[in-house]
């Protein structure tokens, strides 16, 4: 059923568009009720407006924290105008219907990320506000609510093309996006109280489809912002497979510091499948990239790249001899970028600082998994074995954080912090050993005097001893296993560094 405007309210903080749709219900002969700073806008345009207190006979009192709160404002929006008991007591008390609510929430969230003043972040929780949305939202059969800027531009193109109606489907859509805002809203406020305990509802925030999922038989949609993480330079559309992948890249380079003073070391990896195929550290990115690449060139075909400095004109023209399907990097150099671009569908992220959620979630039977993030490396570091040399504790450092980022079962082959030999997602750890030592003779890699990291303890002695006959020098891993002494024993027999974490680094 259509329903004219005949009155609206207006309540909101920014104004930025709000003029055309002001316009539009003046020109159809709508009555505005406004109220503070709202109100100061319309009638700067020369627009008559009602003061919202000329309505109530109450001014704004309390600093500007009671302005709205009255019968005769929440009447005119919750009043049922086919109900004949409510349109009596609208009559009796003479409380106007008011047929539109446009209301702009204080902000709320925007003001806890620029201050930490108690007291301003307090007087931005809006109380008048979510009231008025909840009250048209529920009224929805009589009353259109606009909770957003987005949609004043819209509802301006509604009334012009329905001669300043709307239709109950509209008011509907219009009332769920209300509620939505409002939750999300108080979701910010409880979790400003409740830090330690937040609390997170899937699919509030913004939602982009894609154009399909895992594989093409399956519906897709991202909820979240990719553009608070990366700007998006080049390429075609990022894909479901494309964001899982990115999303490994992004956290294994927050791993590492940036390189900007020249004190740490520059880091190039390449992401198949979330897995780290490879990566390695070197003083430019050129060369990490070269070494990156040596470790396994046949799975980085269609792989996600990331780096965690600024990539140049050689970095460019090196990459660009094999096919990728995405690039992260802090920023770009332009002659890298025009070289990049020679081919449409690559994908050019240039990253941004962002924060991420403390917490992961994984969906399973009829309910979803909560834990926290894997954060760092290693609780304790603990040589029961021989004593590595300090660049045998680098390799170490370094061959633990990859085994961090691999599919359990995982190991981990290091030298002079390349990765020349990994093994991921295999169901025993001695396989992952034998995996791995295949692929570093796979592609001629020397295993003398190289490290060996475990995401998870050694249950029997097999792997040191694998390992030993193949060339490596030192193992890191979490320890734990009842029979710990038997793989220690081997090493300190045997004159081997072995580290004791005291981490497990399982992914699944």
């Amino acid at each position: 059923m259509k329903k004219k405007i005949s009155a609206a309210l207006l309540s909101v903080f920014y104004k930025d568009g709000l003029e055309p749709l002001v316009r539009q219900l003046h020109a159809q002969g709508t009555t505005l009720y406004s109220t503070g700073g709202t109100q100061q806008f319309i009638e700067s345009l020369g627009i008559d407006v009602v003061p919202v207190e000329s309505l109530t006979s109450y001014p704004s009192i309390l600093g500007g924290r009671v302005k709205t709160l009255h019968p005769l404002v929440f009447g005119g929006i919750l009043g049922k105008r086919a109900d004949a008991t409510h349109l009596k007591d609208m009559l009796d008390y003479h409380i106007p219907e008011i047929d539109l609510v446009v209301v702009d929430l204080y902000p709320f969230q925007e003001t806890v990320a620029q201050t930490s003043d108690e007291g301003q972040i307090i007087e931005k929780i809006d109380i008048g506000g979510p009231s008025m949305l909840r009250a048209a939202a529920k009224n929805f059969s009589d009353v259109a609510v606009v909770a957003s800027r987005s949609d004043y531009a819209p509802l301006v193109g509604i009334l012009q093309a329905q001669e300043g109606t709307t239709t109950l489907e509209q008011r509907r859509a219009l009332a769920a996006k209300a509620f939505r805002i409002v939750a999300d809203y108080e979701l910010a406020i409880t979790n400003y109280f409740s830090p330690d305990a937040p609390l997170t509802v899937f699919g509030n925030e913004q939602q982009t489809p894609l154009r399909y999922g895992e594989n093409p038989h399956q519906a897709a949609t991202f909820y979240g912002d990719p553009g608070q993480c990366f700007n998006q330079l080049h390429g075609k559309e990022i894909s479901y497979n494309n964001l899982v992948d990115v999303d490994a890249a992004v956290e294994l380079i927050g791993e590492f510091d940036m390189p900007s003073d020249g004190s740490a070391p520059v880091v190039f990896a390449i992401i198949k499948h979330t897995n780290v195929c490879g990566i390695a550290a070197r003083g430019s990115a050129a060369a990490a990239w070269t070494d990156a690449l040596a470790g396994d060139p046949e799975s980085a075909f269609g792989g996600v790249l990331v780096c965690n400095a600024p990539i140049d004109a050689a970095t460019a023209n090196a990459i660009s001899e094999i096919f990728f399907e995405v690039l992260l990097a802090p920023s770009f150099e332009e002659e890298a970028l025009t070289i990049l671009r020679a081919k449409k569908n690559r994908i050019l992220l240039e990253l941004k600082p962002a924060s991420f959620p403390a917490r992961s979630y994984k969906s399973l039977l009829n309910g979803t998994l909560v834990q926290d993030k894997d954060k760092g490396n290693f609780a304790k570091w603990d040589e029961v074995g021989g004593v590595p040399s300090g660049d045998l504790r680098e390799d170490l450092v370094f061959a633990n954080l990859i085994c961090k980022h691999l599919k359990s079962n995982a190991i981990a082959l290091v030298k002079n912090r390349q990765l020349v030999g990994k093994g991921c997602g295999q169901t025993s750890r001695i396989d992952a050993l034998r995996q791995a030592v295949e692929k570093a003779r796979q592609f001629n890699f020397d295993l003398t005097g190289s490290v060996m990291a475990s995401d998870a303890f050694f249950p029997f002695s097999d792997c040191v001893t694998m390992g030993h006959e193949a060339g490596i020098a030192a193992f890191i891993q979490p320890g734990g296993s009842i029979r710990d002494k038997d793989s220690i024993e081997y090493c300190v027999a045997n004159k081997l560094a072995m580290v004791l974490t005291g981490e497990r680094h399982f992914r699944h």
